[in-house]
């Protein structure tokens, strides 16, 4: 069966639990449940923060820190999403025409589906690391022997939460643990697939550039009569390409920002505690409770930073197709129009962090080098 979009089941699933799916049933429902229980999580990791910021360790500190900037990440992410339903539907709208467009192409559908393709395994891979991660962070809590009776000592759950009310069953306190397993893994998966979305928008732009590119090296051989036809679609084809980047860019600038300074914070704040758990007596459950938090922290900012990076690199290939193309064999009037996609290339597709700085592998460089300052102060404070 030929394929016929560039979102798989997995990708629609999740996208629907978040509320973001267009057209999707319940989504009234689904908005409210993140809205009650991201704002129920919140305050109670507020509330362990605001009560044992005096005399809790700076590790359990850093640690709660985390969990409230991963959730209110959640959550102002899906918010975005929801406040910009209209951009993600032309979105959608583009991604299906070019998929009509390819149908009757090999060529074009070749390209098409090998970029979906590509998008599948990174979704997949994205899943998998992110439920990895919430099983390493849960893993000592589920398996810690605890006496609920004994009120001298706090139960450890799987995040640093206050509760307003007293756990005195040992069957209370279990289905409080499977309940919020559940809600952090729902929470993993929304992370993961809005940052994984944006890999696919790009990768399925990236696909119409080397349609376009093809098109362009194949002009010269066309007979006179076809040459125009193709020239309109060229001009076509990048039009869409180019208004496909700036709804993904209008989608994304401001999550892009709110990633680009919480993840510089949880960065230092996880290396923070992997460092500083080296010593302690359960420092491989402390580790390994860390450490996977701390990659897929990382894989977020590089997630972002790669994308306008390859956006960017990829639009300048336009530009350098038309001109490498055989345009001294065609006639001037044709020349003339090859002209204007040279000029139009010439100002870069762009991913930005809040319309404020383009992002790339060098906004990276300097998430991870801002990172590495704050982590020598909490280390020089410890």
């Amino acid at each position: 069966m030929v394929r016929q979009s560039t979102f798989n089941r997995t990708v629609k699933f999740m996208l629907t639990l978040c509320g973001i799916w267009p057209g999707a049933s319940c989504l009234l429902f689904y908005r409210m449940f993140w809205i009650i229980t991201m704002t129920t999580a919140l305050l109670c990791n507020y509330s362990y923060l605001l009560t044992h910021i005096y005399f809790a360790e700076l590790i359990d500190l850093m640690d709660c820190l985390c969990i409230i900037l991963a959730h209110s990440k959640v959550i102002i992410k899906c918010i975005i999403f929801w406040l910009n339903q209209r951009t993600f539907m032309e979105i959608q709208m583009i991604i299906t025409e070019d998929w009509n467009d390819c149908a009757d192409n090999d060529i074009s559908m070749r390209e098409t589906s090998k970029k979906a393709k590509i998008s599948d395994r990174l979704v997949n891979a994205v899943i998998i690391l992110h439920t990895m991660t919430i099983f390493a962070y849960c893993f000592g809590a589920f398996f810690a022997n605890v006496d609920v009776i004994d009120q001298t000592t706090e139960l450890p759950h799987m995040t640093k939460i206050k509760l307003p009310f007293r756990i005195n069953t040992q069957r209370t306190y279990r289905l409080l643990l499977i309940v919020q397993f559940l809600h952090l893994i729902l929470c993993a998966w929304a992370a993961g697939i809005t940052n994984i979305l944006l890999l696919t928008l790009i990768l399925h732009a990236a696909g119409q550039i080397e349609i376009l590119r093809y098109w362009l090296t194949q002009l010269a051989s066309r007979e006179n009569k076809s040459i125009a036809v193709t020239m309109k679609k060229i001009i076509q084809k990048h039009q869409k390409i180019i208004h496909l980047s700036e709804n993904i860019e209008c989608l994304y600038t401001y999550i892009a920002l709110l990633q680009f300074v919480s993840n510089t914070i949880m960065i230092c704040s996880l290396g923070f505690l992997i460092i500083a758990a080296i010593d302690s007596p359960n420092a491989t459950e402390q580790i390994m409770k860390s450490l996977f938090f701390y990659t897929i922290t990382n894989l977020e900012a590089f997630i972002f930073c790669f994308a306008g990076e390859y956006m960017s690199n990829k639009g300048n290939e336009i530009g350098a197709a038309a001109y490498n193309c055989t345009w001294y064999n065609l006639k001037p009037k044709d020349n003339r129009v090859l002209l204007f996609v040279i000029l139009r290339s010439q100002k870069q597709l762009t991913l930005t962090a809040g319309k404020m700085t383009n992002l790339s592998l060098e906004s990276f460089t300097n998430i991870m080098s801002a990172s590495g300052s704050y982590l020598s102060v909490l280390l020089a404070m410890q």
